[in-house]
C-alpha cells in the first residue's frame, strides 16, 4: 500500500513537524549512505549514522503510515519468499562476444570501422566485473523492481534482495527531474576481502567455499529470504542504462555520467578511448594492475560511445555488435611450498598436494594445490620450499604451473611418495600402467570411509544436507558409523552428544538422513562411490537394469555390452559388486529402509528426450530438476548438442544457452520447465 493511499486510512494524523522530521531524517541517511557506501568518503562516524536510523525506525514505528519503500528502514522489510516471480526484460540482457586475444580485438575493431563507412568511432573501456546482472527499474525516481538476468529475455523478481544491497539507491537524488520510468542494468558482486571471509566462514562450518565472486554474488540473490541476503556485503556497479523515457542520450558516456550524478555506483575506472592503440593500453594496463582490484574482474568490456552508431551495428540473436568482452588470460601468482601431503580419496588414491604461503589468484585466496600423481609431481620437479607459479585451472582448481628453480637456494626437499597410507598404514601399490598409488587398506582405512561417507552424503547423491565433513569426522571418532548403513541407524542421543550439537540440530541432521531412505537408484549407485561410476554413468546403468538386484547381479558382459559403458568400467562395477564388503553394505541399506524409488516411466512426458541444464534455478535444486526429467522417461545431458531436446535456463547462463540458439534447441525458463514436468516444486 502507498503512503497517499495509507494516509487515507481512518486514524489520527502525524503532526506536519513530525512529517518534516521523518523526511529530513531520510535525507540525511540517503545522503550518508551515498557517501560510505558508493563514494567510499563517510563524513559522520557508525554510531552517529545507526542513531539516525533508530530514531526513524522509531518515529515510522509510531507512525506506520509514514512508511514508505524508499524509506532507508525498508531495505530488509519482506517476508520469505515462496519462490520468485519471472520478469520479461524491456529489452533483452544479450550476452557479449569474447575475444581472447589482441588479433581476435583487432579484428572485431576492423569489422566495427568497415560496417561504419569510415565514420570516425569513439569507444569507451569498462572493467568487466564478476559478478551477477541485474536489471534495476525505478518509477519516477523511486527503485520499483529488480530482475536477474535469466536467459536474457526472462529473469526473475529478485527486488526484495536487491533493496538489501547498501549501494543500490532506493530513490534518485533529483527525483522530481528524474524520468518517468528509467532501466538501469549493473553487476552485483562480492568485495574480495569480503569473499575471503565468507569463505573462511564457509570452511569453518565444513562448506564447501563459493569459487569465485560470481557464484557468491548469484547464490546471495538468490536466497529465498532477504534477511539472508542481507547479511552478505554485496555492492553494485552500474554499467549500461536502458530505457529512460524523455531523457534521450547521444552517447554511453553521458547516460554513464548522467547515473552517476543520480545516485548510481558507477566504476571510475570507465574510460573513454579515440583509436585502438588507446582501447590497447587500457587492457594492457589493467591486465598488469588486475591483482590491486578490491573486487574479482575477468576482463575488459570495450563498447562503441556513440548510441546512433550503436543502433546502426545492430545485434545478432546473441549479442550486439557493438560491444565485446576481452577476456584476461588465465592469472597466474608466484608463492612458496610450504610442506607437500598427501591426501587419500574415497578410493583409496594417493593425491600430493602443496600447502602454500597464501596466495590470491583471480579473487580467492589460494592456499593449497593439487599436484595429481607421483609422475607429475617427478615431472615438475616440485620440492618442498621451492619458489612456484600457481594458478586456478578452468579458474577453479588450484594447481602448480611450474617451478622456479632459479630462485632455489639450496634448502629445498625432494618429496618421496609414501610406501604405506599415511593415514592407516596398510600397503600402497600402483598397478601397472596407472599414475595413481592406491591404498589397500579399503574399509579399515579412516579416510577411505570418511571420504566415502562424505560422498554418499553430497549433493549429486544422497543429498543428505547438513552431514558435513566436522559432523561425520566426530561420527567416525566415537565409532557411531563406520559405512553409510549406519548415518540411518543414528539415534537423536547420540547426536545430541556430538560437539556443539542442540536439540533444534539434531533434529535437522535426522531428519535429513531420513528424507534420504528413496534416492533414485542413479543416486544411489553414484554414491556407493565405484571406481570409474561418475553420475553420468550411474545414470546410464540405472536407466539400463532399472533395478539395484539387477545391477549387482549382472555379468561382466551384460554390463559391458551397455551403451556407453565399455570394459573398463564394466570390470569395476562387476568387481565391486562381487566383493563381500559390498554386498554385506547392499544388506545393511536394506535393513534401514534404504531403497531406491521406482522404475522411471517408459511412457512418460519426456521419454526420449535430452534435457540440459545451465545457470541457477531458484525454485528448484539442480538435482531436483534432473529427477523430475528421470522421473517423466528422460535423460539429463551433460552438454547441448543436436541431439539435445530443451535447454533449461536458470539465473547467469553459460554458452550452453549461445551453442543451444544457434542449434535452434528449445530453450525453456524455470516456470515453463515446472509446466512442463507437472508444477510446483
Amino acid at each position: 500500500m502507498s503512503a497517499k493511499a495509507q494516509s487515507e486510512q481512518p486514524g489520527p494524523r502525524a503532526p506536519s513537524e513530525l512529517v518534516r522530521r521523518v523526511e529530513g531524517l531520510r535525507a540525511q541517511l540517503r545522503y550518508h549512505s551515498h557517501r560510505y557506501y558508493v563514494l567510499d568518503a563517510p563524513e559522520i562516524s557508525d554510531e552517529a549514522y545507526d542513531a539516525l536510523m533508530q530514531e526513524l525506525r522509531d518515529l515510522e514505528a509510531m507512525h506506520p503510515e509514514l512508511v514508505t519503500p524508499d524509506s532507508p528502514t525498508q531495505r530488509v522489510g519482506a517476508p520469505p519468499a515462496a519462490a520468485f516471480r519471472p520478469v520479461r526484460h524491456r529489452e533483452p540482457m544479450l550476452s557479449l562476444a569474447n575475444a581472447f586475444d589482441e588479433d581476435e580485438l583487432r579484428a572485431w575493431h576492423r569489422r566495427i570501422t568497415a560496417a561504419l563507412g569510415g565514420q570516425a568511432v569513439a569507444f569507451t573501456c569498462e572493467l568487466k566485473f564478476d559478478g551477477a546482472a541485474v536489471s534495476l527499474v525505478y518509477e519516477h525516481g523511486v527503485f520499483a523492481r529488480g530482475a536477474t538476468r535469466g536467459d536474457g529475455v526472462q529473469g526473475e523478481d529478485v527486488t526484495a534482495n536487491l533493496r538489501t544491497v547498501r549501494s543500490l539507491p532506493l530513490r534518485l537524488h533529483d527525483r522530481e527531474g528524474a524520468p518517468a520510468l528509467v532501466e538501469v542494468r549493473g553487476e552485483i558482486y562480492l568485495p574480495l576481502a569480503a569473499l575471503d571471509a565468507i569463505n573462511e566462514e564457509r570452511i569453518g562450518a565444513g562448506q564447501t567455499p563459493f569459487a569465485n565472486s560470481r557464484n557468491a554474488a548469484a547464490g546471495s540473490l538468490r536466497q529465498l529470504d532477504p534477511a539472508v541476503t542481507a547479511r552478505r556485503p554485496l555492492q553494485l556497479s552500474v554499467y549500461q542504462v536502458g530505457e529512460a523515457q524523455g531523457r534521450p542520450f547521444r552517447t554511453h558516456s553521458q547516460a554513464l555520467a548522467w547515473a552517476r550524478e543520480a545516485g548510481f555506483p558507477v566504476s571510475d575506472e570507465v574510460r573513454r578511448a579515440g583509436s585502438f592503440e588507446e582501447i590497447l593500453a587500457y587492457i594492457r594496463e589493467w591486465s598488469a594492475r588486475r591483482a590491486t582490484l578490491p573486487f574479482g574482474a575477468d576482463g575488459v568490456v570495450v563498447k562503441v560511445d556513440s548510441v546512433d552508431q550503436q543502433a546502426e551495428l545492430g545485434a545478432t540473436a546473441q549479442a550486439p555488435r557493438w560491444a565485446i568482452a576481452y577476456k584476461f588470460p588465465a592469472e597466474e601468482a608466484e608463492t612458496r611450498v610450504r610442506e607437500i601431503r598427501v591426501q587419500v580419496g574415497r578410493t583409496g588414491a594417493l593425491t600430493p598436494v602443496a600447502d602454500l604461503e597464501p596466495v590470491r589468484v583471480t579473487g580467492v585466496v589460494v592456499r593449497r594445490a593439487t599436484l595429481h600423481n607421483e609422475d607429475e609431481l617427478r615431472r615438475k620437479d616440485v620440492r618442498i620450499g621451492d619458489a612456484v607459479v600457481v594458478r586456478r585451472a578452468g579458474e577453479v582448481i588450484p594447481e602448480v604451473v611450474r617451478v622456479l628453480t632459479e630462485k632455489r637456494t639450496g634448502a629445498e626437499r625432494p618429496f618421496d611418495m609414501p610406501a604405506c597410507c599415511p593415514v592407516c598404514g596398510a600397503p600402497v601399490e600402483r598397478p601397472a600402467g596407472e599414475a595413481v598409488a592406491r591404498c589397500t587398506g579399503g574399509a579399515s582405512c579412516p579416510a577411505q570411509v570418511l571420504e566415502l561417507l562424505m560422498h554418499f552424503g553430497s549433493r549429486e547423491a544422497l543429498d543428505i544436507d547438513g552431514v558435513g565433513p566436522k559432523l561425520l569426522r566426530q561420527l567416525l571418532d566415537r565409532g557411531l558409523v563406520a559405512d553409510p548403513a549406519d548415518l540411518f541407524r543414528l539415534t537423536k542421543e547420540q547426536v545430541l552428544g556430538l560437539d556443539r550439537m542442540a536439540d533444534k540440530s539434531a533434529d535437522n541432521v535426522l531428519a535429513a538422513i531420513d528424507r534420504a531412505r528413496r534416492p533414485a537408484l542413479a543416486r544411489l549407485v553414484y554414491g556407493l562411490g565405484i571406481r570409474h561410476v561418475g553420475l553420468h554413468v550411474a545414470e546410464v546403468l540405472a536407466a539400463h537394469f532399472q533395478d539395484l538386484d539387477a545391477l549387482s547381479a549382472a555379468s561382466f558382459e551384460a554390463v559391458r555390452d551397455v551403451p556407453g559403458i565399455g570394459p573398463a568400467i564394466a570390470a569395476s562395477v562387476v568387481e565391486y559388486f562381487q566383493r563381500p564388503s559390498t554386498r554385506t553394505l547392499l544388506r545393511k541399506l536394506a535393513a534401514v529402509g534404504v531403497r531406491p524409488e521406482g522404475r522411471p516411466a517408459r511412457g512418460g512426458r519426456l521419454a526420449g528426450k535430452t534435457v540440459v541444464f545451465t545457470g541457477t534455478l531458484g525454485r528448484l535444486t539442480r538435482r531436483e530438476a534432473a529427477d523430475r526429467v528421470r522421473a517423466l522417461g528422460g535423460t539429463v545431458g551433460d552438454s547441448v548438442g543436436r541431439r539435445t531436446d530443451y535447454l533449461v535456463v536458470g539465473a547467469d547462463p553459460g554458452s550452453k544457452l549461445d551453442r543451444a540458439r544457434k542449434l535452434g534447441v528449445t530453450v525453456l525458463d524455470e516456470t515453463r520447465f515446472l509446466e512442463l514436468t507437472g508444477g510446483s516444486p
